[in-house]
C-alpha cells in the first residue's frame, strides 16, 4: 500500500490496510515532561489558548491550503541567567507511538518574551530565530489534527529557558534531535495544555 493510499484511508473512518475498522483505544501516555529530569517552571500565559480548555478551531489544521495559525503566547518569571528560549508544541495522544511534534521554534533571544498570533508563519519570527521541520514535514507551525472520533487530545505548548545563546542545531534537525538537545540546555519550563477534538 502506498503512503498516500494511507493517509487517504487514515482520513476516511480510520480504515486499516485491508478495509477493517481500526480502532483507537489505547493507553493515555504521559505529559512528556514527566519523563525528563525536573527543571523549575515560570508563567506561560495566552490570550488565545487556556490550560484544559478546548483549543479554538481557529489554530487546528487549515482544511484550505492556508497556512496554519499558531496562537499568541508570553511568558514571565524565568531565571534571569536565561540565554535564550525555544518554544514547542507537542500532542502525546497521537497514535503514532512516538507523538507529534507541531511546532519547534529555536533561537528566540532573551529579551523576545511573547510570540504573537501568527508568529508560527514563514516569516513570524524575530531576527535569529527559526523553525525546525515539524512532523507536517513542514518549517512552520501545525494547527492540531486529530484523527476523526478519536478522544480529545493535549496540545502542550511549551518555553524552554536556555542556558546557551543557541541550540547546537540547525533548521534540518528534526524535533527529537531538538527535544534531545533541550534536556542538557533547559533552565525552567512552562506549559499550558489546550484540548482539541476532531
Amino acid at each position: 500500500m502506498t503512503e498516500e493510499k494511507t493517509n487517504i484511508t487514515a482520513k476516511e473512518g480510520m480504515k486499516g490496510a485491508e478495509g477493517f475498522a481500526t480502532s483507537l483505544e489505547r493507553a493515555v501516555a504521559p505529559h512528556p515532561y514527566d519523563l525528563l529530569p525536573r527543571v523549575p517552571s515560570f508563567t506561560l500565559e495566552s490570550n488565545d489558548v487556556k490550560d484544559g480548555e478546548p483549543l479554538n478551531p481557529e489554530f487546528a489544521r487549515s482544511r484550505h491550503g492556508e497556512p496554519d495559525i499558531s496562537p499568541e503566547l508570553h511568558w514571565s518569571g524565568f531565571p534571569v541567567e536565561t540565554k535564550s528560549f525555544a518554544v514547542t508544541c507537542f500532542d502525546p495522544d497521537a497514535p503514532t507511538g512516538s507523538g507529534f511534534w507541531h511546532w519547534v521554534v529555536v533561537g528566540l533571544p532573551p529579551n523576545i518574551t511573547e510570540l504573537p498570533r501568527g508568529a508560527g508563519g514563514a516569516s513570524g519570527l524575530p531576527e535569529g530565530a527559526f523553525h525546525v521541520r515539524n512532523d507536517f514535514g513542514e518549517r512552520a507551525y501545525g494547527g492540531a489534527a486529530p484523527p476523526k472520533g478519536d478522544r480529545a487530545h493535549r496540545y502542550v505548548f511549551a518555553v524552554h529557558a536556555l542556558d546557551v545563546q543557541r541550540l547546537d542545531v540547525t533548521e534540518d534537525a528534526t524535533p527529537a534531535i531538538v527535544g534531545f538537545n533541550l534536556t542538557f540546555h533547559t533552565l525552567a519550563r512552562a506549559a499550558i495544555r489546550p484540548t482539541f477534538t476532531a
